[in-house]
């Protein structure tokens, strides 16, 4: 039976305009491998509504799990939980439970739980909350839809909190070999060995080193067994 599928779906003007770096898609997909469940898509969005709201339809309907990442602050851009409250068509509010974890979060801090962050208590009908350690301001998961911060630091706990709740399959395994030959004088034997060894991932990935050309090929599968026999019958190959 296949492992379930994930896409991530990826909020922000600032990561399509190059001011920051996204690193929690490789966070997610070393989680969700590990957790064995395929990372098959990821698409990136700006904080415009109808663009989230499509991408929400789009991913969830195609895959067993959508993770979101940012737009979910105290500020008039973050409208993610907004547009997958509409995604869903439900109502949103701020939410007796979201609220007490901010209001005691705010009152130890000595800070005021002013309108601006009582938005982070706004949570659509029917959602349940994902646990954020770091900075208390609650995820949420509605249908197969896991909604969470764009903070690496808090995305990573929250990844953490629902990856425990969900069936996966079985860990993805990978080993790695490197040839010190191009791409060219390597193709035709590599593409007689993915034939036979069908089963599995085997990609290639060059590398250039002080003038000279070569590549890592990984070869990807659930069967260890059969990843052991293909990289030793690579190596044999190219010995």
């Amino acid at each position: 039976m296949p492992n379930p599928t994930a896409a991530m779906l990826v909020i922000g003007d600032e990561i399509l305009s190059g001011r920051t770096r996204d690193a929690n898609m490789h966070f997610l997909a070393g989680e969700l491998t590990k957790h064995g469940i395929t990372l098959a898509e990821v698409r990136v969005v700006s904080d415009q509504e109808q663009a989230i709201i499509h991408a929400v339809h789009a991913l969830s309907a195609e895959y067993d799990h959508l993770f979101t990442s940012g737009g979910i602050g105290p500020t008039h851009d973050d409208i993610t939980a907004d547009c997958v409250a509409a995604a869903f068509g439900v109502r949103i509010d701020v939410r007796d439970d979201a609220r007490a974890l901010l209001q005691a979060h705010y009152d130890n801090s000595g800070q005021e739980l002013n309108a601006a962050r009582l938005r982070m208590a706004r949570i659509p009908d029917g959602a349940t909350l994902i646990d954020n350690p770091v900075s208390v301001a609650p995820g949420f998961t509605i249908e197969n839809v896991h909604v969470m911060a764009g903070v690496p630091s808090v995305f990573q706990a929250m990844v953490a909190s629902v990856l425990p709740t969900l069936t996966g399959g079985a860990p993805l395994l990978s080993q790695s070999l490197r040839i010190d030959r191009g791409e060219g004088d390597i193709a035709g034997p590599l593409g007689d060995l993915a034939a036979r060894y069908s089963d599995l991932s085997i990609g290639s990935y060059p590398f250039q080193k002080n003038g000279a050309f070569g590549s890592n090929i990984v070869i990807r599968g659930f069967d260890g067994a059969r990843i052991d026999a293909a990289i030793a019958e690579l190596a044999e190959i190219f010995a």
